[in-house]
């Protein structure tokens, strides 16, 4: 058993060694050691400590305490270079990983990197192995199967938003492209995957094409899906299974984000073929197909009227009565869920189609707002939250391309110590919560059936 030694001395020995000489450390130190040995007979061959190792823990002592400040300043950046080393092995280690034998370990690899690139700004880290990552994707594509294919497909769409509009995603492009429409254009695929490609296909255009006579070959090859959704002469709707019908939406949704950049002569030639064939839309049976038609004769009206103010449509009061129709749908065989989502979308359609007007929201990220106050802006950044997700905000703050898109200029730089500042405290966060909900429920309260059901007598 050790022996008992008063506080006194064990707060000597472990706290003010640092302001002692050698000589004195040496003297606790025999003291120590002849009351350690004078307790057990056991014990008495240890050795006490000699004047060189009384010098070496003090010395050891002095040089951590002087190096201290020194480790704390270059703490915080070694850290850092450290994580960013360790961060970018990962991503060395997944690039590997897309041309393993085992479609799980591809697949796996596919998902590491787009999480990768919808969180963080890699540009110079892609930039260095984007025909790497090209090649991956491309094998990917033609020798994957489903998820794979669909992994990649979303990866590729990343990789030209990581690039930019440029050289260097113009080449990503024009590698992927060919497949692309060989998947999409290939009824015997895999449908998964040509629903990524449908989606993937019509941003990478935006994003990195260059000839606007491609761009319309592009959106051919969505027509020639889309329209095959569309309501015979007789009223009657196709017979389309849910996962056709969901390409086929996946489609219009690409078609319509490409509209945002067609010329005036297009875009009259593309209202007088396709505005009045896109109401036989709204009768699908499909609730996804319905509210991406309605949004799609939304922008239609919008570039129209920035074209000639003085926009007409023939069948204008035709459509009106079937949005105001589908914006107070009431059919008693349909979801509750599909109706609710119908109704809000469908309202703001027919403002739009009848008012030219749109129902404005603000994204807030970082110490920047963003409006989203047109039909085009939303069908933009609908796209492009689509594939990156809950990076948007971080994209938008950062991404020198994504900014240029929506006219918010070069990135802003803001240091720690201002963005602590501007937080809000949790208890003002909370009041701020309670009064928009209170007003939420004040502003819907005017749409909601105030019918009461009523027991039969």
């Amino acid at each position: 058993m050790l022996p008992y030694l008063p506080d006194a001395w064990i707060t000597q020995l472990t706290h003010n060694d640092l302001r002692l000489c050698v000589n004195e450390l040496h003297l606790i130190a025999r003291a120590y050691v002849s009351l350690f040995c004078f307790s057990g007979g056991q014990h008495g061959a240890v050795q006490p400590f000699s004047d060189e190792d009384a010098s070496i823990e003090t010395l050891s002592h002095c040089s951590s305490f002087s190096d201290a400040t020194s480790v704390a300043d270059e703490g915080g950046e070694t850290n850092e270079d450290s994580a960013q080393q360790d961060f970018q092995y990962k991503l060395k280690g997944f690039i590997d990983s897309t041309v393993d034998k085992s479609a799980k370990t591809r697949q796996g690899a596919l998902d590491g990197l787009k999480t990768a690139m919808a969180t963080r700004i890699l540009y110079e880290f892609i930039s260095e192995r984007r025909m790497t990552i090209t090649d991956s994707i491309e094998r990917c594509l033609k020798k994957g199967k489903g998820e794979e294919q669909r992994a990649a497909a979303s990866l590729a769409c990343l990789l030209c938003i990581q690039l930019g509009s440029g050289i260097e995603s113009e080449e990503v492009f024009k590698t992927l492209k060919p497949i692309f429409k060989n998947i999409l254009a290939d009824g015997s695929a895999n449908i998964q995957a040509r629903q990524a490609v449908a989606t993937s296909l019509g941003l990478c255009t935006l994003v990195a094409e260059d000839d606007i006579l491609d761009v319309q070959a592009t959106m051919e090859c969505f027509e020639n899906l889309f329209t095959r959704s569309y309501a015979k002469a007789d009223g009657t709707c196709p017979s389309i299974s849910p996962q056709m019908s969901q390409l086929h939406t996946n489609s219009l949704r690409s078609w319509a984000l490409l509209l945002t950049i067609c010329s005036s002569s297009q875009l009259k030639d593309i209202l007088q073929k396709h505005l009045l064939k896109l109401q036989r839309l709204l009768e699908s049976d499909d609730v996804n197909m319905r509210i991406a038609a309605g949004e799609t004769i939304a922008l239609l009206f919008e570039l129209a009227r920035d074209i000639d103010s003085d926009f007409e449509f023939d069948g204008w009061d035709e459509l009106c009565d079937k949005l105001n129709a589908l914006a107070t749908d009431c059919n008693k065989h349909r979801a509750k869920t599909d109706k609710r989502k119908q109704r809000s979308v469908f309202r703001d359609v027919l403002k739009a189609v009848e008012e030219g007007a749109f129902q404005s929201e603000t994204i807030r990220f970082g110490t920047e707002r963003m409006n989203i106050d047109s039909w085009v802006r939303k069908r933009t950044y609908d796209a492009f939250r689509e594939f990156v997700g809950s990076g948007m905000n971080y994209h938008l703050q950062a991404n020198e391309f994504i900014r240029d898109v929506f006219e918010l200029g070069p990135p802003m730089l803001v240091d720690s110590a201002t963005m602590k500042a501007m937080k809000i405290s949790r208890f003002e966060r909370h009041l701020h919560n309670s009064a928009a909900f209170k007003a939420r429920t004040k502003a819907r309260s005017k749409f909601r059936d105030k019918r009461v059901d009523v027991g039969e007598f």
